[in-house]
């Protein structure tokens, strides 16, 4: 028997756990989308198939499908923008957010793992973009051999 107040504690438990992925996420979203912008941004401008490949893994990855695409696309644009008004200063603010995974391999190898999908994505994982994705590594305090780059 499923009564009304069991229907309603489930749904409520279900979007409290909801609530909690998406808190908890937050930076691990953020820090993917920043990567995801720089190795798109390596070659001085962003195609349609890379800003499509970052937005497939977002709504397809377990831990980061809780997010809503439109806070996903935001925070790529964020980053995006600033890395094409300042290359530097954008790179390095990204940086800094991808650096709080450092000591995290884990959490690290998945952000790697995007990026390195999302310069691929145009068919050419080229050296621009390999130099990207190293900085991500020494960032995360990975070894880039590990993902060939």
């Amino acid at each position: 028997m499923n009564s009304p107040f069991k229907s309603w504690l489930q749904n409520t438990k279900q979007g409290l756990t909801d609530q909690v992925k998406k808190f908890k996420n937050k930076d691990f979203m953020d820090a993917i989308v920043a990567g995801c912008a720089m190795v798109a941004g390596a070659d001085g401008r962003i195609d349609a198939q890379e800003k499509q490949k970052m937005a497939g893994y977002m709504s397809r990855s377990d831990e980061l499908k809780v997010f809503d695409m439109s806070d996903v696309i935001a925070r790529f644009n964020h980053h995006a923008s600033n890395i094409d008004f300042d290359a530097m200063i954008g790179k390095q603010e990204a940086l800094k957010i991808i650096s709080k995974f450092n000591g995290k391999p884990d959490v690290g190898r998945v952000i790697v793992g995007v990026c390195c999908a999302i310069g691929a994505a145009d068919g050419d994982f080229d050296d621009k973009e390999k130099n990207v994705v190293r900085d991500i590594c020494n960032a995360l305090g990975l070894n880039p051999g590990e993902f060939n780059v």
